[in-house]
């Protein structure tokens, strides 16, 4: 499979100069390009990337004149590969926390997928070998970018290692991919809409000297919000506009009876406690029976979307 692909390796680079030669070094023989992607780097970077597009003919040297963040670089990297009309890209950082020896084994996963991505939770021994908080941080930011995505199967949402096929990355809108941190996931977000199909390799996961932009705080304030709005999104794209289903009966039916049957039975309990009244069992029946009800038909929505196919299969909205 790899001598029938012509395949590209994207590098964002900042503030990477002590680790991007042994990166680039590192590379297998059948990468036939790599893009250098310096972010308006503030350190030696740019002029380490220009000297590396000068020595070796396989490295092509790109820069931004401000710095526009990991997915910006990376963007900058799919519009040039799509330009050079390779047929598959790999994404890998530049601070060596990526064995770049996997790159086979993603490009090969590519055989049965559109989109191939790393997973470093597959082993107990690996994931407690993990950072605690980078553990926890994970498994959390996880669920919510699976529940944003719908690829509920997909055990590591946020690892930044994967593989992409140029045939996929045509179909994406790029300008809605994020430009920061938030580029990973939005990338599998996108993938929904692509209609692409997942593998995942097993890999470790490599921590070493060097230092994460990504603040935990910055994590927790900025990426909810998005993973909501990106989760509502898909379930009124799926679920409301390219499909109407049982599951659409369930979200319609259930979710306001659940909000009914909790703001109905909330305000009426402050109101009888506030005038030290015990609330008449009408009412009390009323609010527990629309929240049972609504708590159910969502937990059977959430069953059906876990389980269901994706609505944007490329064999229904691909034009071949």
């Amino acid at each position: 499979m790899l001598d029938r692909l012509k395949i590209a390796v994207a590098i964002p680079c900042y503030k990477v100069e002590q680790h991007l030669p042994q990166v680039v070094a590192g590379l297998p023989p059948f990468v036939d390009s790599i893009l250098l992607v310096d972010d308006y780097s503030p350190d030696g970077t740019p002029a380490l990337v220009d000297r590396m597009a000068a020595d070796d003919t396989r490295v092509l040297a790109l820069h931004h004149s401000v710095n526009q963040g990991v997915g910006g670089a990376m963007k900058t990297a799919f519009r040039k590969a799509l330009e050079m009309d390779v047929d598959v890209v790999v994404k890998l950082d530049g601070d060596g926390q990526m064995d770049a020896t996997y790159i086979q084994s993603l490009v090969e996963s590519l055989a049965d997928a559109e989109y191939a991505k790393g997973n470093r939770l597959y082993d107990r021994r690996q994931l407690r070998s993990m950072p605690t908080v980078r553990r926890v941080g994970n498994l959390g930011l996880g669920f919510m970018v699976k529940a944003a995505s719908g690829y509920w199967n997909v055990s590591d949402p946020v690892n930044g290692f994967f593989a992409i096929r140029t045939s996929t990355l045509r179909l994406m809108d790029l300008d809605r991919v994020a430009n920061r941190y938030f580029f990973e996931s939005s990338m599998l977000i996108g993938m929904h809409y692509a209609g692409a199909r997942i593998s995942e390799v097993p890999m470790p996961a490599i921590y070493g000297s060097e230092k994460s932009n990504l603040s935990i705080g910055r994590t927790l304030v900025g990426f909810p919000p998005r993973l909501m709005a990106a989760w509502l999104r898909r379930l009124h794209l799926s679920y409301f506009v390219y499909d109407f289903n049982v599951c659409s009966l369930y979200l319609m039916v259930g979710l306001p009876s659940f909000l009914f049957g909790l703001v109905f039975g909330l305000c009426n309990w402050i109101h009888y406690a506030s005038i030290s009244s015990p609330s008449p069992t009408g009412t009390i029946m009323v609010a527990v029976l629309t929240f049972i009800l609504g708590f159910q038909l969502l937990l059977a929505a959430a069953q059906y979307d876990i389980t269901a196919g994706n609505p944007f299969d490329k064999n229904r909205f691909r034009n071949k």
